[in-house]
């Protein structure tokens, strides 16, 4: 009776393991009679995926049964529970019933517990913040191992500044990357990867950097080719609110005598230690009391967008502001 239970903001990450269930449960040529995906405005989706997950296989392989963007792990009626205890424990061992969602289930529910209970994976994919980049890092590193891709260290730094935290792209270039590599054992450089991935010369946290050091000029250029990219507007401002919140935190712990790279990480909620030298050389000829102004400005910003304002006017005339800011000494 397996029972998977996926949330998490990283939609295509979860789209790349319900393949992979799929691929590893179903018989090709007895798919159609063994899949069935219960969408939420399905009328009964629940009861009916319950019951389609007790029916054993037909022909060959087994049966999956999807309930897609589900809320029971958000809200569930006292039927709708009653049937998961009834059900739960006695689903066939040759069916597979799937649950996923937006959402992180709400842990004082019944049917999270129940589900948990019950489930053989119960997984958050979340999407990495794009300022840690430490994390996006370390993604591009296990993902290239899990297709066993060898690059070197300069490489997957070069391919997670490329990617940020889309892993579909990430998937994309990888798999351009692995028909490049053929069956070469030999490390590809980062040479050859510049060659290959999609790269558009410039990410939010370059913009960032321009910001911090009042380049308007170039701030505004990088905005525009951020945006020519399609990079969503929210997005882009999200990464600013976390990269300055964490040269704020530094530079704050900094102002306070500390020294210690691990206790001022620690605050920052930085991985890796050794960057708190780099980060404070950004730092170096901003005040805090910048820094602290910055942030009201960016926080408008976002109250904006996410009110509908017209998206390019409005990031030009606050990154102007933001510059400003910067620039003063």
């Amino acid at each position: 009776m397996p029972i998977y239970v996926y949330w998490g903001e990283d939609e295509f990450a979860i789209e790349k393991a319900v393949a992979g269930l799929r691929d590893r449960l179903l018989d090709p040529l007895w798919i159609s009679f063994n899949y069935s995906i219960h969408p939420p405005e399905q009328a009964d989706a629940v009861i009916d995926g319950l019951n389609q997950a007790m029916t054993p296989p037909f022909g060959a392989g087994g049966r999956l049964v999807w309930l897609v963007n589900t809320t029971l792990c958000q809200s569930c009626s006292e039927n709708i529970l009653s049937e998961l205890n009834r059900t739960l424990s006695v689903i066939p061992a040759t069916s597979c019933l799937l649950l996923t969602s937006r959402n992180k289930p709400d842990e004082r529910l019944k049917s999270t517990k129940l589900l948990k209970q019950h489930a053989q994976e119960y997984r958050e994919f979340p999407v990495i913040p794009p300022w840690k980049i430490e994390l996006i890092t370390q993604a591009v590193q296990q993902a290239a191992q899990s297709i066993n891709l060898k690059l070197t260290a300069n490489a997957v730094e070069l391919l997670a500044e490329a990617v940020g935290n889309d892993t579909r792209l990430l998937d994309n270039e990888l798999a351009k990357l692995q028909l490049y590599a053929g069956g070469n054992q030999q490390p590809l450089d980062v040479d050859r990867v510049a060659l290959l991935i999609r790269n558009s010369q410039h990410n939010s946290l370059q913009l960032a950097a321009a910001i911090r050091t009042g380049d308007t000029a170039k701030a505004l250029s990088i905005l525009t080719e951020l945006i020519t990219a399609c990079e969503p507007g929210i997005k882009i401002v999200a990464t600013l609110i976390g990269q300055f919140r964490t040269w704020l935190w530094v530079k704050m712990m900094m102002e306070s005598g500390e020294r210690n790279s691990q206790a001022i990480a620690q605050a920052a909620e930085i991985g890796n230690p050794k960057r708190i030298y780099f980060l404070q050389q950004e730092i170096k000829s901003l005040s805090v009391q910048q820094l602290i102004q910055c942030l009201p400005l960016l926080l408008e910003l976002e109250v904006s967008l996410k009110q509908g304002a017209t998206e390019l006017p409005t990031l030009q005339t606050k990154i102007i502001e933001l510059c400003q800011v910067c620039s003063w000494r």
